[in-house]
């Protein structure tokens, strides 16, 4: 099961600006409605959850990007296929640790089909992950390029990389249903690393905590914030290690290294 949860893997693959770009005009693929209300599948394993997530298009406007984005390319990566879909979270089924970012980049995730692969968040997330233990090397290329992870799940708040990297909240909404059924399939998960004030919106609300906590209970968003759920899950806060927040230093990397340091340590005493 876990070679299978570390790749999502789908025969439904086709080149942007083909068949799936076709019957993207003046089409929405919607999930069932009753009673007003989107009527989500159960999945019952991760893979079900990545086959979804692959095949999503509950938002026309994240998706007609991705795939413009796949069409025009950048030019360092010209010669490349990018994967232009959803892209589906990587990692171990047994995780003791979540790790939930923000949303595939343009020309990271959505070019290479794995989550934080291919940018300069990728980096800076394996290295960190290789440094304490998580992860079997400290870069990430590409989808074939070896990487394994050990007691880690990695995922995002949307699957989609957005316009200028900002999904709007019913994109996120739409989105998810996918957080909140990996949420209940990683029955192991002892700490859960909240990247960036989305990822750990994201988490509060897919989790169901944002709702049975009052607001002046509900954790904090701070850098190092570490919060203890009445289950005993630990919620640790971290920025996001996107280049606006590595680049002018307010993220710097042993302060990106102490998060993973003591998500290690929690682990360890759980």
């Amino acid at each position: 099961m876990q070679a299978l949860c570390q790749e999502a893997r789908s025969s439904r693959r086709a080149a942007p600006g083909g068949a799936m770009s076709r019957r993207r005009a003046g089409r929405t693929s919607r999930a069932p409605r009753r009673g007003g209300v989107e009527i989500h599948p159960t999945y019952s394993t991760l893979e079900e959850i990545s086959a979804a997530v692959i095949g999503c298009e509950r938002c026309p406007r994240l998706r007609d990007h991705c795939l413009t984005i796949a069409r025009e390319k950048r030019r360092a990566f010209r010669d490349q296929e990018y994967w232009g879909r959803p892209v589906p979270a990587f990692g171990d089924s047994e995780a003791r640790l979540l790790v939930i970012g923000l949303a595939p980049a343009a020309h990271g995730g959505n070019r290479t089909g794995r989550i934080f692969t291919g940018d300069s968040s990728g980096s800076w997330l394996y290295e960190a992950l290789h440094r304490f233990g998580f992860a079997n090397q400290p870069d990430s290329t590409g989808r074939d390029d070896g990487l394994k992870l050990t007691d880690c799940y990695v995922t995002a708040a949307a699957h989609c990389a957005p316009p200028m990297n900002r999904p709007a909240r019913n994109e996120l909404e739409a989105c998810r249903s996918f957080l909140a059924a990996e949420i209940r399939i990683l029955r192991r998960l002892a700490v859960v690393v909240g990247l960036g004030r989305v990822g750990y919106e994201a988490w509060l609300k897919a989790s169901g905590w944002w709702e049975r906590l009052p607001a002046r209970e509900r954790p904090r968003f701070s850098h190092g914030a570490l919060s203890r759920l009445p289950d005993g899950t630990r919620f640790l806060c971290s920025f996001h290690p996107s280049r606006q927040n590595t680049n002018t230093g307010r993220l710097t990397r042993p302060m990106w290294h102490a998060i993973f340091r003591r998500a290690r340590a929690l682990i360890e005493d759980a």
